[in-house]
């Protein structure tokens, strides 16, 4: 049987997971093995069980344990279900969640670059993009329009923040990722592993020398790593120059940029085509 328990004390020490500690303490930066994220609607919830999350607890609008989250249930049996009406968890988390259905996980450990690239024709490199809902959204484009694989810089947002999680839709479960050091312990940077890994790389980016995303000698490349910069900066000088592609997305009336998840999808769209 299920282990339901019906919430009574607000302050109720099992409950801080959802209401009272940030995302900074849920990462655990000191002990990242210990790291949690809350993973939040039955369809993303099941996503990340799918991809082997670990559940700590679940917190559920009371009818959703016999309607939309009755199979996440039968899949938690050993694990506590806390439960209240729809206005007691609204005051209990401070906003109204999303479909009546949260979920407490373990975090794992992180893949090597080399696993995430493992038999990856196109990934994305995320280089200090700091918005959890633009790193959501280029997940679930990535998702959508066949990117293999994602890795992130340490000054990214990370991707299993909550917002993150909801806007991507639960595909941060089923797009294999990881952080990376801008500069790897032997010295290497990001762009020579990459190279390394036989990947030619494309730095978005309006330059002189830009070619357009659908350029031809671009999207016959084998292996292709698309470089996205943070929001406003873009990408440094140094990254663009060690390249050995600067590629940009043909504008009008002017414009000269896209918001960073906006252009992740168009370049996906691109050279997904031509994996």
């Amino acid at each position: 049987m299920p282990n339901i328990i019906e919430i009574t004390d607000f302050n109720a020490p099992e409950l801080d997971i959802y209401a009272r500690l940030t995302e900074n303490q849920l990462l655990n930066r000191h002990e990242p093995e210990k790291g949690i994220f809350i993973a939040e609607s039955p369809k993303v919830v099941e996503r990340a069980l799918d991809a082997g999350y670990t559940p700590i607890s679940l917190l559920l609008e009371k009818k959703h344990i016999s309607g939309e989250a009755k199979h996440i249930v039968e899949r938690c049996k050993d694990i506590p279900i806390y439960t209240a009406e729809f206005d007691v968890l609204t005051e209990l988390t401070g906003f109204k969640l999303t479909r009546g259905v949260l979920a407490a996980m373990y975090r794992k450990a992180l893949p090597s670059i080399e696993s995430v690239c493992d038999n990856a024709k196109r990934i994305a490199v995320l280089d200090s993009v700091m918005n959890p809902t633009n790193v959501g959204a280029i997940f679930r484009s990535a998702a959508a329009l066949g990117i293999d694989g994602i890795l992130l810089t340490s000054g990214s947002s990370n991707p299993l923040y909550r917002r993150a999680i909801r806007v991507s839709m639960g595909t941060v479960f089923q797009i294999p990722w990881t952080f990376i050091d801008e500069i790897n312990t032997d010295n290497t940077s990001v762009i020579d592993a990459l190279k390394n890994l036989g990947f030619k790389t494309a730095a978005m980016a309006l330059k002189d020398n830009s070619v357009n995303i659908n350029d031809p000698n671009l999207l016959s490349e084998d292996k292709l790593a698309i470089i996205l910069g943070t929001e406003g900066d873009g990408l440094s000088e140094a990254t663009i120059s060690s390249c050995d592609y600067t590629v940009c997305i043909p504008m009008f009336h002017q414009v000269d940029s896209l918001n960073v998840a906006t252009a992740s999808a168009i370049a996906f769209w691109e050279i997904g085509k031509s994996k």
